[in-house]
């Protein structure tokens, strides 16, 4: 006998847990915030299948075009779970734009996808807005993105972020970094905290030794914890194209996961060796809590952490101090930290009884 569905109530994608008409305002109300990072070549208009970029109107001749796709990974987490949806999409466009700076490109525009079980209009729109903030720090346009709503696949009021940025270089002018020579220099800019990588550790830590993180932290009375934990990652791009452009910066290394040790190689030819003096800048006092309440060796905070250096540069002997000058112009807090010299690719971090927490003179080293 078949069943008759005659009296049985219509199905609809609603109440299967997706609202289109909630997507649909949310496209409306985060539409102006897309407009907001308008850019030559670019509207930012939303709504479309879509987004078109004229490299021409952007003032490029010849470009090569250069693609990067990143996350957040677990720092969203924390975002969640202490309401602090404000910055994470800095993070987001972070994670893009300086992997895209690394190699001579400018980023031009720029697409996110947001992930959730149900969607909070409210939070969702907290989460644009700060990608728009990043994309107007980052000079991209916000020209598209994808907003998902699964059921089953996220806990509630949990959502994930992917972010995927395009940008430009004349042909010729990318940094490859073929130009680095033995007896280069290396600086460091200043990181704005744990950036987007190693948050699985910090959790671990936090969970293991019952951080309160809505308390000040220990090491600085005046700001909470988890705002030092959640403080966005700094974007480079602004401070940089203009050295790249003038042919100052022969090589750039994003310092994301690998620390360190496992980032500078990825920009270095072969028969050249990074070496990194851990005593020239001062670990920030976030970094030296994280290391002294996991008791982490100095050599795994160099492959896990950014250790307050979140962008290194390969520079030439005689352009160190115009560089410096550059950076500090631009707002940039730079540290000479380090040389190229012949031997196996790769990195080595040393330090002494004075760096990073005290702890026995070290080194690490890592062959790419």
């Amino acid at each position: 006998m078949v069943n008759s569905t005659h009296n049985q109530e219509p199905y609809t994608y609603a109440k299967s847990g997706v609202s289109i008409d909630a997507g649909n305002a949310l496209v409306k109300a985060i539409a102006p915030l897309a407009k907001s990072t308008a850019r030559p070549g670019a509207d930012a208009e939303l709504g479309g299948f879509g987004g078109f970029f004229d490299p021409r109107a952007a003032g490029y001749k010849d470009p090569l075009l250069v693609a990067a796709n990143d996350g957040v990974g677990t720092k969203v987490k924390l975002a969640i779970d202490h309401d602090r949806h404000d910055g994470i999409g800095i993070d987001l466009v972070a994670m893009c734009v300086n992997d895209l700076i690394v190699q001579g490109a400018e980023p031009l525009f720029f697409l996110d996808y947001f992930a959730s079980g149900k969607l909070d209009s409210a939070v969702a729109t907290r989460v644009v807005a700060s990608i728009a903030e990043g994309c107007r720090q980052a000079g991209c346009a916000l020209i598209g993105g994808e907003t998902a709503e699964m059921p089953g696949m996220y806990a509630a009021g949990d959502y994930d972020l992917a972010g995927f940025c395009v940008g430009a270089v004349e042909r010729g002018e990318q940094l490859t970094g073929d130009k680095v020579a033995a007896e280069d220099q290396l600086i460091g800019l200043a990181s704005s905290g744990v950036h987007s990588n190693g948050y699985s550790l910090v959790r671990r830590l936090a969970a293991d030794k019952g951080w309160k993180l809505d308390r000040p932290a220990l090491f600085d009375s005046d700001k909470l914890l988890i705002d030092h934990l959640i403080e966005p990652t700094r974007i480079y791009v602004k401070s940089l194209l203009p050295l790249i452009r003038g042919g100052k910066i022969k090589a750039l290394a994003h310092i994301t996961g690998g620390g360190l040790l496992e980032n500078i190689p990825r920009v270095l030819p072969e028969g050249l060796h990074a070496e990194v003096f851990a005593d020239l800048w001062e670990q920030p006092r976030l970094m030296a809590f994280l290391q002294a309440q996991g008791n982490i060796e100095a050599g795994e905070m160099a492959r896990t952490f950014n250790c307050g250096i979140g962008m290194v540069l390969v520079v030439a002997p005689e352009d160190v101090e115009s560089v410096m000058k550059n950076l500090a112009a631009a707002g940039e807090t730079a540290h000479s930290i380090g040389k190229i010299s012949a031997g196996q690719r790769g990195c080595t971090v040393i330090g002494t009884a004075e760096a990073w927490s005290g702890r026995e003179p070290w080194s690490a080293t890592h062959n790419a």
